[in-house]
């Protein structure tokens, strides 16, 4: 047994004091931007719910909208943790205007989501087939992809530039608000600019010269677009450079965080609060490890976090703040799925269980994230590579993929012991 005197009780008192005080703010804004996230997660599954009609319209529309949503979330949470970086040192001004730094950014973070919808839309109509699902045409699937991320781009510039610069105007650090308000808006706006692609497909669906000449257009904008941005200067080439491989893997990622949820959660996982708990679970949980993803780059760019194979300093007190932070906002979606499954009219497995899954399950997904976001930042650093092009993409990809996984098994776990 372990006995600690009444003077260590007080050095560990005054210590984890003294770390609040520290840090009391960075707690604050990354619990405001989580439960902000949590609000549109919620809203996004509900949206999600309501399009039988489109995905019975479209078939294989499913299989895009799991990679859709990763796409955004990671292309402008990179592009949030660009801004926030070039923020912290210097190279953007906080008061907003258009530079050429900025002007690099935002062209790069348009050309890679018109790439990565191109991309998308023939990875889907390629699983489609692989699985034997009923699907559309291969050039549906791209216009549909293309025309969302068009519409989505024009959308989410905006809001990410005004969160970022209001957010460091207003005192805020943006590394623990953008990332989690940018994916929250991410989610909210794919699926409508989902929906809207479909309307515009109807719409120049007249014949198939019509949409073939629609679709030859669009592939050579995006191919010349992707030219003149590779060409137009060192900072948009490196973007494109260390973001496109990334975020093709990001596609194949988000595939397989897909296949587990079909192939498990429909035979292990018949319960509606646990259902709701899923989308809940892995927007929080991407959310939260960009968070960290973003401070650990900005650390590292600033010199604030040394690329040490052995964390330690500013690195341990990241960690510590993200354990803080699941310590209270995984039991509060687990509340959150409960009450809205009785809301609904349908039943739970009780908050006593579900607080308990949801809260252990996001404990072993943080412990296992915190070093492998850690080690994929200073790997990236060390070998000359931006971590704001590598991190969040990678990390919040495995996120999805595993966060599935953890779920179900604890899920599983819990009520069979419980049972």
């Amino acid at each position: 047994m372990i006995i600690v005197t009444e003077s260590q009780q007080k050095k560990i008192r005054s210590s984890l004091s003294e770390f609040y005080q520290i840090h009391k703010f960075t707690i604050k804004e990354g619990l405001i931007a989580l439960l902000i996230c949590a609000v549109g997660d919620l809203i996004a599954g509900i949206i999600l719910g309501k399009m039988t009609f489109f995905l019975e319209t479209f078939p294989g529309l499913l299989v895009i909208i799991p990679g859709a949503i990763g796409m955004r979330g990671n292309i402008f949470g990179s592009f949030a943790s660009r801004l926030s970086t070039n923020l912290h040192i210097g190279l953007i001004a906080p008061e907003f205007e258009f530079s050429e730094q900025l002007n690099y950014n935002i062209f790069s973070s348009f050309v890679l989501t018109l790439v990565l919808s191109v991309f998308l839309g023939i990875v889907a109509k390629i699983f489609c087939i692989l699985l034997h699902y009923p699907s559309m045409e291969l050039i549906d699937f791209i216009l549909i992809c293309t025309i969302a991320g068009i519409i989505s781009n024009i959308i989410m510039l905006p809001i990410t530039m005004l969160v970022s610069f209001k957010s460091f105007k207003h005192g805020w650090d943006p590394d623990n608000i953008t990332s989690p308000i940018i994916s929250a808006f991410g989610d909210l706006f794919t699926l409508p600019a989902i929906i809207a692609s479909t309307f515009i497909l109807n719409y120049i669906d007249i014949n198939v010269i019509v949409k073939d000449t629609v679709l030859a257009v669009l592939l050579i904008c995006v191919l010349i677009s992707f030219i003149y941005c590779y060409r137009l200067s060192d900072e948009t080439k490196t973007i494109l450079r260390q973001s496109t491989p990334v975020l093709l893997l990001c596609s194949f990622l988000g595939g397989s965080a897909g296949g587990i949820l079909n192939s498990s959660v429909e035979t292990l996982l018949t319960n509606p609060s646990l259902l709701t708990l899923i989308p809940l679970f892995s927007g929080e949980s991407g959310s939260l490890i960009s968070i960290l993803g973003a401070r650990l780059s900005s650390g590292l760019h600033s010199g604030l976090i040394e690329p040490l194979r052995k964390p330690e300093g500013n690195t341990i007190h990241n960690f510590s703040i993200c354990f803080i932070l699941a310590i209270i906002v995984f039991p509060f979606i687990g509340i959150l799925a409960e009450a809205s499954s009785i809301a609904l009219g349908t039943a739970g497995v009780g908050f006593d269980r579900i607080i308990a899954i949801s809260t252990i399950s996001g404990l072993v997904l943080v412990a296992v994230m915190v070093i492998l976001v850690y080690y994929v930042s200073i790997t990236s650093y060390n070998n000359n590579l931006d971590p704001d092009n590598i991190v969040i993409p990678i990390s919040t990809s495995i996120t999805d993929s595993i966060s599935s996984l953890i779920l179900i098994s604890i899920s599983l776990l819990l009520l069979g012991l419980l049972i």
